[in-house]
């Protein structure tokens, strides 16, 4: 092995979290290698947010901030007292990149480029001299008497470094790259590693009637998620039906929830389209337009209350003949199952959209093998795990960036200071 096979730290994944780590790592002198098995970095960051990327959320309460991670926000505050959202917006804006915050408090780059993120961090790699290697897959950690000592890479060469960095994503997006490359390590050094789930997702549904508007979306609504006859989940907010079922933040969302309860069995959704009016009033809303069009066919006149497309669908599900008939031939009952439908529009959920669709999937690492105040390994503690490596399960909206930024953050700092300390003896 060549004197230049040596390190000082390896980090594995040239997505968001081991960019902006070995770039920290090596602005502080350190020789760092960067590894990624893509030909280019930041392959899933230069499309995330539709493009834009939603590089973090402006919630600037950190408690606040980590009621998002309702089931690991326990191992969460130490790392993010040290790195918050706040710092995120100092970290990028100091290196040129302007932030600007938009509804729900979801945080772009202003020029609403994902690009221009990957473009700050890799100008931190060149700038730091930090040495590349794209187009190259890790194979395995290097062990000796219980310690990794390095990587292996596809075809043989192996690199050395005290402090090892693992920033390989999950399992969501497999065409970025992210195909749980880095659980298999992990499982060979026998950690525990929990199997995923995609739980930012798309969801199913066999009805013909939600495949028939694709491409409609309902900007305020409220969904309801039931399974033997009782509500389990409830959201309001913005839908769009596609091809396949639905999507939307507010499904995106409840998605990992959904996916729970399918495995217990069948889910009901039902959406009500005006969700804080009551029937009596709705009622009373349509009586005024059929008083307006008394001779003009149904099918023509919904859509005064209803976009098109969603008339129709509450026309087909109430009685389809209706369509056809004039306002005023519909009866009051007729009327009345049309208000109900409107607020009911109910189908099947067949299951999600699985890995390929996923935003974000959970599964990794188990949270109690990692030491959260560096971001170590609890049994290898030159071992560093980043970003979606950990089991966690996180909201869209700008908080999957932010645990990247975060945890590359405090690794990086402990990195140096292991490094700092090795060079004082």
């Amino acid at each position: 092995m060549s004197k230049n096979d040596t390190y000082d730290a390896i980090v594995i994944g040239g997505g968001a979290a081991g960019m902006m780590c070995a770039g920290i790592i090596a602005s502080n002198g350190a020789r760092v290698l960067l590894i990624e098995k893509n030909k280019e970095l930041g392959k899933k960051l230069s499309i995330s947010g539709g493009g834009r990327c939603n590089i973090t959320n402006a919630e600037f309460d950190t408690r606040a901030f980590l009621k998002h991670f309702p089931q690991s926000n326990k191992f969460l505050y130490s790392p993010f007292s040290k790195f918050s959202a706040r710092d995120t917006f100092v970290f990028f804006e100091k290196r040129g990149l302007p932030l600007v915050i938009e509804e729900r408090k979801r945080v772009f780059p202003q020029s609403q480029k994902a690009p221009d993120v990957v473009a700050v961090l890799k100008r931190d790699l060149e700038t730091n001299n930090v040495t590349t290697l794209t187009n190259t897959s890790v194979r395995s950690f290097v062990c000796k008497d219980g310690v990794v000592t390095g990587v292996m890479v596809r075809g043989g060469t192996a690199y050395t470094a005290p402090c090892i960095v693992l920033a390989t994503g999950g399992v969501a997006a497999p065409e970025t790259g992210s195909t749980g490359d880095g659980f298999r390590m992990l499982r060979d050094l026998e950690l525990n590693v929990s199997e995923p789930n995609p739980n930012i997702v798309p969801l199913k549904t066999d009805a013909k009637w939600v495949h028939k508007i694709s491409g409609t979306s309902c900007s305020f609504m409220e969904i309801r998620f039931s399974q033997n006859g009782k509500t389990k989940l409830k959201k309001k907010g913005k839908i769009l039906f596609t091809h396949f079922g639905i999507s939307g933040p507010l499904v995106l969302n409840s998605s990992f929830e959904v996916s729970k309860l399918l495995k217990q069995g069948p889910v009901h959704a039902s959406i009500n389209l005006f969700p804080d009016t009551n029937e009596s009033d709705l009622d009373k809303r349509l009586v005024k337009i059929f008083d307006k069009n008394k001779n003009k066919k149904l099918r023509n006149v919904l859509p005064e209350l209803l976009n098109k497309n969603l008339a129709h669908a509450v026309i087909f599900l109430t009685n389809q003949d209706l369509g056809e008939m004039s306002v005023h031939s519909i009866s009051k009952e007729d009327r009345k199952a049309l208000v109900k439908t409107t607020q009911a529009l109910g189908f099947e959920i067949t299951g999600t959209m699985g890995f390929d669709r996923s935003v974000i999937a959970d599964g990794g690492i188990d949270l109690e093998e990692v030491d959260f105040t560096t971001m170590t390994s609890r049994t290898y503690p030159n071992l560093y795990l980043l970003g979606d490596i950990l089991n966690i399960n996180r909201p869209s909206g700008g908080f999957s960036l932010q645990l990247c930024w975060t945890t590359a953050w405090v690794a990086a700092q402990d990195v140096v200071k292991k490094l700092q300390s090795q060079e004082s003896q």
